[in-house]
């Protein structure tokens, strides 16, 4: 099969927030509808799902096959893919594969999840089934309880300061302001972040990601398939890598292995140098989270992470603006559809429809998307379609 090119052709995706009147699939159908326009009533070869936990939250699984009756696409070949809160950029990366390979001239994708129908403790067990029933959530540790950990460690070994760890947080609620899907569009102080409700100490309420319901959806396409006047955006590369699979079993936990050896492998095959990007969409799940992933990207030193956020380097106008619509923090993580929000954004900002978030002159981005504790990483690399 000879290689194509691949592209996203378009978007569409739900606000991030309480969707107590709509169902899971409603979400799903939502969203694939706004990407499948450009399609007319035209159905893409495939439909790829990406999900975490819909038969916790909503008693639902088989997403693939019930997404394409909904959307009156019975027959057309569709399937979930479940990767933890990577699920969505990981169901993108499939369909990613497919279509520059040959194998098929286009996929819709969407990621969705529904979790404001839990209860917090449904949540944080759901949540938890990202890491080891064997073990870690034997003991009774939770996910935050893993990352307050990571926390406390990353402050001790590296000097962070709990002002510095703020950084992150109080840049994407800013960034959230404009953002119109986002879930929380206040801005907020580092003070604000310091004071907040413990979790999982050193970890507060503001360093946390929160739960909410949200669907978003890209159609991938190659040349084939491209539909006339319409903005395109090159997938340049993406690469999927998994890092030991629990925090304490790695020789060293600071070190986001998956995340560097994804975005390693992706910004080469986009034949890239990590400079030329004009924004990265971040999974900053938790404000620790955020921070080591960057530096596992190589755009900030061991430690520097949250000091070099707080200097304005990762600012709308800075260096390289992060988050831009707000990231996990203020945009919100409806867990399985996060990576496909990202991938939506980065469509937003490389054909200059961002609107008041837009970054000047945006040509190339990156997204990733995170499972587990850096468990998988999945990054992708876009740019302006020639």
């Amino acid at each position: 099969m000879a290689r194509s090119r691949a592209y996203v052709a378009s978007v569409g995706f739900t606000p991030v927030g309480d969707h107590w009147e709509k169902s899971l699939i409603d979400l799903a159908v939502d969203a694939a509808r706004g990407a499948l326009k450009p399609f007319g009533k035209k159905a893409p070869d495939q439909i790829i799902v990406g999900n975490m936990f819909s038969a916790v939250g909503a008693s639902q699984e088989h997403l693939g096959a019930y997404l394409a009756s909904a959307l009156g696409m019975a027959g057309t070949p569709a399937y979930k893919v479940e990767a933890a809160c990577s699920s969505g950029g990981s169901a993108f990366n499939v369909a990613y594969n497919l279509v520059k390979s040959g194998a098929i001239d286009s996929a819709l994708v969407v990621g969705v999840e529904k979790m404001r129908d839990l209860e917090p403790e449904e949540v944080s067990q759901a949540l938890a089934m990202a890491e080891s029933a064997e073990y870690t959530q034997f003991v009774g540790a939770t996910f935050a309880a893993l990352n307050g950990l990571l926390a406390r460690y990353y402050m001790e070994q590296l000097n962070v300061t709990r002002d510095d760890l703020s950084s992150i947080p109080v840049l994407d609620h800013a960034n959230a302001v404009t953002a119109a899907h986002a879930q929380f569009r206040k801005p907020i102080t580092p003070e604000v972040v310091g004071r907040s409700t413990m979790i999982a100490d050193p970890l507060r309420l503001f360093d946390c990601a929160p739960v909410g319901d949200g669907a978003a959806a890209a159609l991938v396409v190659n040349d084939s398939a491209t539909p006339r006047s319409k903005k395109l955006v090159e997938i340049l590369g993406g690469k999927i890598a998994t890092s030991q699979f629990s925090i304490y079993e790695r020789e060293d936990m600071l070190d986001f292995k998956a995340t560097r050896e994804a975005f390693k492998g992706a910004i080469a095959q986009a034949g890239l140098a990590p400079k030329k990007l004009s924004l990265v969409e971040v999974h900053d799940a938790f404000s620790v989270v955020g921070a080591l992933s960057l530096e596992a990207m190589g755009y900030s030193k061991r430690g520097r992470g949250p000091s070099d956020a707080k200097a304005g380097k990762y600012s709308p106008g800075g260096e390289l603006p992060i988050n831009t619509f707000g990231g996990l923090k203020a945009r919100g993580h409806p867990v399985g559809a996060t990576g496909m929000y990202q991938i939506a954004e980065a469509y937003l900002q490389l054909t200059g429809m961002a609107g008041k978030n837009q970054v000047p002159g945006a040509r190339y981005a990156a997204t990733q998307n995170i499972g587990g504790v850096d468990s998988t990483s999945a990054v992708h690399v876009f740019g302006e379609a020639a």
